[in-house]
């Protein structure tokens, strides 16, 4: 929850130059303590070796890491198709209401248009915290009692059966937003990737170099680029949390395109 407040309360830029300083303060701080204390001379025996193990731990934490930017990546996406399909079902369902009985389709519109309403002014400001809105999970218990109460005739059952799919849809993707809002990568994930950023950018200490001004740009080379890809998985993980969020724009779409009235 701390960190979803951060980034509602903070600048996605702000929170990217701390991740960077932080890194940088660690990799270049503890390359410097243990350069003092133990000698470049001393440490560039180390180089060959260190060199070599350095390698591995390295490509074992980028392939971590590229693995875990790519799952949030992909979760994201599939949020942000949800979110279209959600909307859209929606659409269709306030159309296909109008074949419905008078009475009927009114109540059903009128839940209908509630609940998007409620998704797009309420729900998504609970989301942006991790949470669900109930306002919004009541309209949609009460469209699908609207809807379920309907006794459809012998020539209507093949629409009642195409609303009872959209409703299906609705609560489908309705379900598949609300449980990436929270976040996707378990906590012992996240703690395996801090753990693995601290053993990958401590390792420079272990090497002395001649030039020190070329060590220290290496090293700071390397955390820029751990602590921004990092930066890109937090913020891909809460997909509806702080500037970088996904729209709410098809559920406004949505509501544009539900006249109030009947069409002629």
């Amino acid at each position: 929850m701390s960190l979803l407040m951060l980034l509602n309360e903070t600048s996605p830029w702000v929170v990217a130059l701390g991740l960077v300083a932080v890194a940088e303060i660690y990799s270049i701080g503890l390359m410097l303590l243990f350069r003092t204390r133990m000698g470049a001379e001393r440490l560039a025996l180390n180089n060959e070796v260190a060199g070599f193990k350095f390698a591995v731990v390295g490509v074992f934490y980028a392939v971590l890491l590229a693995f875990v930017v790519v799952a949030v990546w992909e979760d994201y996406h599939e949020t942000e198709t949800a979110v279209r399909n959600e909307a859209k079902a929606l659409s269709d369902l306030h159309q296909a209401s109008y074949a419905l009985p008078e009475g009927a389709g009114d109540t059903v519109r009128k839940h209908l248009v509630s609940y998007a309403q409620q998704v797009r002014d309420v729900e998504w400001e609970a989301m942006a915290k991790g949470q669900a809105s109930s306002r919004a999970a009541n309209e949609l218990h009460n469209l699908g009692e609207a809807i379920l109460q309907g006794k459809p005739d012998q020539q209507d059952v093949a629409l009642y059966h195409h609303i009872l799919d959209l409703l299906t849809i609705v609560n489908d993707n309705r379900n598949g937003r609300l449980d990436s809002a929270d976040g996707s990568v378990p906590s012992v994930l996240w703690l395996v990737l801090i753990a693995g950023a601290m053993i990958t950018l401590g390792y420079p200490s272990f090497f002395g170099s001649s030039n020190i001004t070329a060590q220290v740009l290496m090293t700071a080379a390397l955390a820029a680029l751990v602590a921004l890809t990092a930066f890109v998985a937090v913020v891909l993980d809460y997909p509806f949390t702080g500037d970088v969020r996904i729209s709410r724009a098809p559920f406004e779409q949505s509501l544009a395109q539900m006249p109030p009235l009947a069409p002629p």
